[in-house]
């Protein structure tokens, strides 16, 4: 399979990469870091350093085009501003909408053209952006941003209904990554990014062939 994913250059997104990469799928990992990228290009992955606030995807389009049809796109970046409300400024809002919304429209939109005729599209979510799961404070912004998710994919599944695509949306609970310790300092999560990682890519492979336009916790914890 050919899988894109963004954020591929730490946590999640980095054990995502090379668990795809020993299975024997392609890998098209876009991320800020080139350094950590390189990394990734030497286990056998096309790389793609990008900023996803940039105004224009052009890049990743083009690196697709030679990459080839899309199997799986998976959105896994994800920025974070831990503030209190009353403190975010324009640019945090800016920021995290940027990265953990926009940045997914704007690119399922302009790869549509690449999907396969069974492209899965995942999109990284969180049990902080669930309705009725518990809040936390200075999460305002990234736990908002992350709900948007919930209704994207479901206005993607219905506006695509007529196809054999399907969009789903994981809602991750604690998994011992840094972006978890920017958020709640000192805690110490159950799940490591490799655990989670291989859950992903069981969804993403295989499980999640029955799901279409929906959200899906995975959480054992609080948060």
């Amino acid at each position: 399979m050919n899988v894109v994913l963004t954020g591929a250059s730490r946590g999640i997104g980095y054990e995502l990469v090379k668990l795809f990469l020993a299975e024997g799928h392609n890998v098209l990992a876009i991320s800020r870091n080139k350094e950590k990228l390189n990394k990734l290009e030497e286990l056998g992955a096309t790389i793609l350093a990008f900023d996803l606030c940039e105004e224009s995807f052009a890049p990743i389009v083009d690196a697709v085009s030679d990459f080839g049809q899309i199997d799986i796109l998976i959105n896994n970046a994800g920025a974070l501003v831990n503030k209190p409300f009353g403190k975010l400024t324009n640019d945090d809002i800016k920021y995290v909408y940027n990265i953990n919304v926009f940045s997914i429209i704007k690119l399922t939109r302009d790869l549509l053209s690449s999907f396969s005729l069974e492209a899965h599209v995942i999109n990284i979510s969180s049990v902080g952006g669930v309705q009725g799961s518990v809040k936390f404070p200075g999460l305002s912004v990234y736990s908002s941003s992350k709900g948007a998710l919930t209704i994207l994919t479901e206005c993607l599944a219905e506006e695509f209904k007529e196809t054999t695509y399907r969009f789903n949306t994981l809602a991750l609970g604690a998994v011992q990554t840094e972006m978890l310790e920017e958020a709640f300092p000192g805690y110490n999560a159950k799940v490591s990014a490799s655990q989670m990682a291989h859950f992903i890519y069981r969804f993403s492979t295989e499980d999640g062939k029955l799901f279409n336009g929906k959200t899906i916790s995975i959480s054992s914890s609080t948060p």
